[in-house]
């Protein structure tokens, strides 16, 4: 059996209405055959302990997922093996996540069991200070992604009024029609499943959506200007891909997380994405992929956007400046956070941990065999 595939996705984000968890997505409990949830502090290991796990299920040929933290896409808020229905998920503030089956599919494994209380009562005062310090900085970021959401509305609501929506609900149920064709569910109930593809991060916006692709053999970016109706084309592809009784992957966008940036529909090998300038998808990254562009500016009044073209330049500096700042609110949030985790790491047992991690691997190993 070769090396595994590893799709990359988030589960929660910073979005302009705060923080968006898509956390109870990341695997059907009704399904699972179990479902750890890792506790304890900043720097207590939970995600060296998840990835390492799924490292090793790589490389026994398993098919993996990371879940990233969006405050920190280099690091891990889940890791699941699907082909056994296994998740560990991190279950720390803010994406509060406790065993809804205890025993019989979930349960808890607390890492702060293996820390040094004195040596953290020792660092009490700082660690205090930064605690206190990130209970601001996230949100003065959403603060910043509100602002930035009011901007975005007056841009959206300029382009609305000169659009011609009759064109787009054509274009709509031609794209429909050609994705899905004949194509009927097996009859039993379909899979929806809703997470993110991107998320604002330290760094700005950052995807996977290249890991999300594999086996798709086509592709529709659907273009145009913020209120041209995208997310709307998008969604309306998921929405009839399920009533035809057809599984669907649907990632939300990063800002506005209601709205849907990208559907995946496996039974029909193709995916609709909208192409977000922020999020900066390259379709020519991802080879084997037929890209068909769908450019909803063809439906727009020209004319009648002529008078609006000052509010949308206003508008378009107002995002950009608040995005900018929520942004560098997250970059602080996670110097203060990386700094916090440093009086975790001096004072936990790491030896114990990797003995914790190995037992809790023999156990999904058992799991595997049962299958």
């Amino acid at each position: 059996m070769g090396r595994g595939k590893i799709k990359h996705l988030f589960p929660g984000g910073n979005t302009s209405v705060g923080f968006f968890s898509y956390y109870s997505n990341i695997i059907d409990l009704t399904r699972a055959t179990r479902v750890f949830v890792i506790k304890g502090g900043p720097g207590v290991g939970k995600s060296t302990f998840m990835r390492r796990i799924g490292d090793e299920m790589t490389e026994r040929g398993y098919d993996i997922e990371h879940h990233h933290c969006s405050s920190d896409n280099g690091s891990l808020d889940g890791v699941v093996i699907p082909a056994l229905g296994i998740a560990l998920i991190d279950g720390t503030s803010p994406h509060v996540v406790d065993p809804r089956y205890p025993g019989a599919v979930d349960e808890i494994i607390n890492l702060g069991e293996y820390w040094d209380e004195e040596k953290l009562r020792g660092s009490r005062v700082q660690i205090l200070e930064d605690s206190n310090l990130l209970g601001q900085l996230f949100p003065a970021a959403y603060s910043q992604l509100a602002e930035a959401k009011l901007a975005r509305d007056d841009a959206e609501g300029c382009v609305t009024a000169c659009m011609d929506f009759l064109s787009v609900n054509k274009i709509t149920l031609d794209l429909i029609g050609e994705i899905t064709g004949d194509l009927r569910g097996s009859g039993k109930s379909s899979l929806k499943r809703h997470l993110f593809c991107s998320a604002i991060t330290p760094d700005g916006v950052k995807h996977f959506i290249e890991s999300l692709l594999d086996g798709i053999e086509k592709i529709y970016l659907v273009a145009g200007l913020p209120g041209s109706g995208r997310s709307f084309l998008v969604e309306k592809i998921a929405w009839e891909a399920q009533l035809r009784g057809l599984d669907t992957e649907v990632y939300h966008c990063a800002f506005e997380p209601k709205k849907v940036d990208l559907v995946i529909i496996p039974e029909a090998k193709s995916a609709v994405l909208k192409n977000a300038e922020e999020v900066g998808f390259k379709p020519e990254t991802v080879s084997g992929i037929n890209t068909n562009v769908i450019n909803l500016n063809s439906c727009l009044h020209q004319t009648r956007l002529e008078g609006g073209k000052d509010r949308l330049f206003s508008a378009g500096q107002r995002f950009t400046a608040a995005f900018n700042r929520a942004v560098g609110y997250l970059s602080e949030a996670k110097r203060v956070h990386d700094h916090l985790e440093s009086f975790y790491v001096q004072a936990m047992d790491f030896e114990v941990i990797e003995k914790k991690r190995i037992n809790i691997l023999q156990r999904i190993l058992g799991y595997a065999l049962e299958k």
